[in-house]
């Protein structure tokens, strides 16, 4: 019977429901400092006509402008511009994390995988996501009026408009966990029957790579769904027709 692998926890300033995932440390560090060194890569040498890396970024900023540009007018919308860009970097690096490999260190404790397939980690993404909606919302219109959106267009819609709040909390984290968890767990049961014999790995080898290419194309979709879900939440924050 296999053992079972779990991540490894590490007990914090002694109090007990403080405790760090140090392969979730560990993969965040990782996803952050490379969208650090590709955004620096990108925009060290800059050229009047575009080539390589540079070009690729640029891309990837007219792309994140259409995102925004489809959920709400561009001159209120610009100023998250920023925030779209590396959400939809971020979260692509870190789904791609666990695709090539993953590695089970000392103890069956995995330490590299995909940040991503860690509900926590998501989670506290989705939350951040609706927390800066409530800000930028009181920012643009103000408490008063912002307020006001909640018993919009009848006032017992109140505690259903509340209620929204935690359910698109829930759907943003978990849907983007629940794609590249899953993927994590076929290519894991994959890489093992690669690994019990030349039987296995002929019967392996070739769904593993058709699904580590599919699992490619669901992280960039994920992040795409999750960067405009942003916009989407953000609009109907900001925006006055909503």
């Amino acid at each position: 019977m296999e053992e079972e692998v779990k991540p490894l926890a590490l007990d914090v300033f002694g109090i007990p429901w403080l405790d760090f995932n140090l392969s979730n440390v560990l993969m965040i560090a990782v996803s952050s400092t490379i969208v650090f060194i590709l955004g620096v890569a990108a925009s060290r040498s800059l050229q009047m006509k575009p080539t390589g890396l540079q070009n690729f970024m640029e891309w990837v900023v007219d792309f994140v402008k259409g995102i925004i540009g489809d959920t709400m007018d561009w001159k209120t919308g610009k100023v998250f511009l920023p925030l779209g860009l590396t959400l939809i970097t971020y979260i692509f690096v870190s789904n791609m994390l666990g695709v090539a490999f993953m590695y089970v260190g000392p103890e069956h404790s995995l330490w590299w995988k995909s940040p991503t397939s860690d509900p926590g980690i998501t989670l506290t993404l989705s939350a951040m996501v609706i927390v800066l909606t409530h800000y930028y919302g009181i920012k643009v219109k103000g408490a008063k009026e912002y307020s006001k959106d909640y018993f919009r267009p009848l006032p017992f819609l109140f505690p259903i408009k509340l209620l929204e709040e935690f359910s698109n909390t829930l759907t943003l984290g978990l849907r983007l966990f629940g794609n590249i968890y899953a993927g994590e767990v076929l290519l894991t049961m994959l890489a093992g029957l690669t690994a019990s014999g030349v039987l296995g790995f002929l019967g392996g080898a070739i769904p593993m790579l058709a699904w580590q290419g599919f699992s490619v194309f669901v992280g960039a979709i994920q992040a795409f769904i999750f960067t405009m879900l942003t916009m989407v939440y953000m609009s109907h924050k900001v925006s006055s027709d909503h």
